[in-house]
C-alpha cells in the first residue's frame, strides 16, 4: 500500500474513531429529542450539500486537468451556482420537515455551504503532493468538533450545542479550500497530481484474486451531467427522506433512536470509499487485494459496532432513555454492512468505462428503495415501524449487494 493509502487510511480511521465518541456523547448526554431535531437539520444541510456538488468531488479526483488549484476553484464556484439555484428545494424540505422554519433553514443552509467546501478541499488535497496534509483536512474538522460539544457538555449547554459543534468542525474544514479559491493556479510539481506516482497494493488474502484487475493508468468519469445530476438527487433525497419520514411519522424520539446508531455505523462504509475508492480514483495504481476482502472488512467492523452499541444498552451505560435503539440495530448492521460492499467496489466503474451504466443500476436501485420506504405511508397510513424498517432495510441491503456484484 502507498504512502498516502496509508496516511488516508489511517487519517481516516482517527477521524472515524473521533466521531464515534462523538455519537457516544451524544448518545450519553443529549436527548433522543435532542438528537432527533439535530439529525434531521443535518440531514437536510447535507441533502444540500450532495446536490449543489453532483458528484463534483469524483470527478476532481477522476478527471485530472493541468491544474489542481483551477480544477477545484472552477469545481467550487459550479458547486456554488447549484447551491443557490437549489435554495427553493432546500426550503420546500425544511418546510415539509415539520421543524421551525427559519430556524432549521438557516442551519441547514450555513451548515451546507461550509460542508461542500470541506469535501472539495478533501477531494483536493489528495491530488496534491504532501501526503500528511490528507491527515489534517480529515482529522481536524471532527476534533473540533469533539472538543466543542465536549465544553458544551460540561457547561451544561444543550439546546443547539450539537448544531454549533457541527458548523465549526465543518468551518475548520473549509479552511482548507478558501485560500485556493483567491490564489492563481499553481503549475508547479509540487501541487500537482500523484497519478505517476501510484505503487502496487500488497497483496492482503489466500489465493488469488480473480476480480481484482489491474487499475489502468488512467480513470475518468464521462457521464453527463444530466446523469450526474439524478443520480446525485436520488441519493441525497432517500437519504434525507429516510430522516425527514421518520420524524413526520413517528416524532423525534423514534428519529433519534434510529438516526443515533445510523449515523455511527455509517461511518464505516464512509471510511472505506474515502481509504480505499478515492485513493485508487486519484492516483492510479495496480492492484493485488480483491475489494471484496475491503468489503468484507467493513461488514465486519459494522457488525462490531452494532455489538457494542447492544452491550452498552444492555449494561446500562446508554441510559433508559435510549432503550428503544435496540430493534434498529440488526437491521442497521444488515444495511450498512452492505454499503461498505458497495464502497469497496465503487471505483471500478470509473475504470472501465462504465461510469454511466453504474449510475443507471443505482438509479434503479434507489428507485425501489423508495418505494419501499414511501408505499407503506401511502398505502396504509401509518405503517408498523418495526416491520417498516425492517422492509426498507432487507431491500436496501439486497440492492447494495447487487450493485457490488454488479459492476464487478
Amino acid at each position: 500500500m502507498n504512502i498516502t493509502s496509508k496516511i488516508v487510511a489511517l487519517s481516516s480511521a482517527v477521524a472515524f474513531a473521533l466521531q464515534i465518541a462523538l455519537a457516544l456523547l451524544m448518545l450519553r448526554y443529549f436527548s433522543p429529542e435532542e438528537v432527533g431535531t439535530f439529525t434531521v437539520i443535518s440531514q437536510i444541510g447535507f441533502f444540500w450539500t450532495t446536490l449543489a456538488l453532483a458528484q463534483t468531488p469524483l470527478r476532481l479526483l477522476a478527471n485530472h486537468g493541468p491544474s489542481v488549484t483551477g480544477d477545484a476553484r472552477e469545481a467550487w464556484v459550479s458547486s456554488l451556482k447549484r447551491f443557490i439555484g437549489l435554495l427553493p428545494l432546500a426550503t420546500l424540505v425544511v418546510w415539509w420537515s415539520g421543524l421551525s422554519f427559519f430556524y432549521a433553514l438557516v442551519w441547514a443552509l450555513v451548515l451546507s455551504l461550509c460542508q461542500m467546501t470541506w469535501m472539495l478541499a478533501q477531494s483536493m488535497r489528495l491530488r496534491m503532493v504532501g501526503a500528511w496534509l490528507q491527515a489534517g483536512v480529515r482529522m481536524l474538522p471532527p476534533l473540533t468538533a469533539l472538543l466543542f460539544t465536549s465544553m458544551a457538555i460540561l457547561i451544561d449547554w444543550q439546546g443547539s450545542a450539537l448544531l454549533y459543534a457541527a458548523l465549526l468542525g465543518y468551518a475548520v474544514g473549509a479552511v482548507w479550500l478558501i485560500p485556493v479559491l483567491f490564489a492563481s493556479a499553481d503549475p508547479s510539481p509540487a501541487m500537482q497530481t500523484q497519478a505517476s506516482q501510484g505503487l502496487a497494493i500488497d497483496t492482503l488474502a489466500m489465493g488469488s484474486a480473480p476480480n481484482a484487475a489491474s487499475i489502468t493508468a488512467t480513470s475518468s468519469d464521462a457521464r453527463s451531467a444530466s446523469l450526474r445530476i439524478a443520480h446525485t438527487f436520488a441519493d441525497a433525497m432517500l437519504a434525507t427522506a429516510i430522516v425527514v419520514v421518520w420524524q413526520r411519522l413517528y416524532g423525534a424520539q423514534e428519529t433519534g433512536w434510529m438516526a443515533a446508531p445510523l449515523r455511527v455505523m455509517g461511518f464505516i462504509p464512509a471510511v472505506v470509499h474515502m481509504a480505499w475508492a478515492q485513493v485508487l480514483l486519484a492516483q492510479p495504481q495496480s492492484v493485488r487485494i480483491n475489494p471484496l476482502w475491503v468489503g468484507l472488512g467493513g461488514f465486519a467492523c459494522v457488525a462490531i459496532l452494532g455489538s457494542g452499541c447492544a452491550l452498552a444498552l444492555e449494561m446500562g451505560w446508554l441510559g433508559a432513555q435510549w432503550h428503544g435503539v435496540q430493534p434498529y440495530l440488526l437491521p442497521l448492521v444488515l444495511w450498512q454492512g452492505s454499503a461498505c460492499l458497495a464502497a469497496a467496489i465503487s471505483y471500478r466503474p470509473f475504470e472501465v468505462g462504465s461510469a454511466s451504466r453504474y449510475s443507471w443500476v443505482c438509479l434503479w436501485v434507489v428507485g425501489v428503495q423508495s418505494i419501499v420506504l414511501l408505499g407503506p405511508v401511502v398505502w396504509v397510513g401509518s405503517p408498523i415501524l418495526s416491520l417498516h424498517f425492517w422492509c426498507f432495510s432487507v431491500v436496501s441491503a439486497a440492492g447494495l449487494i447487487t450493485i457490488a456484484k454488479y459492476i464487478r
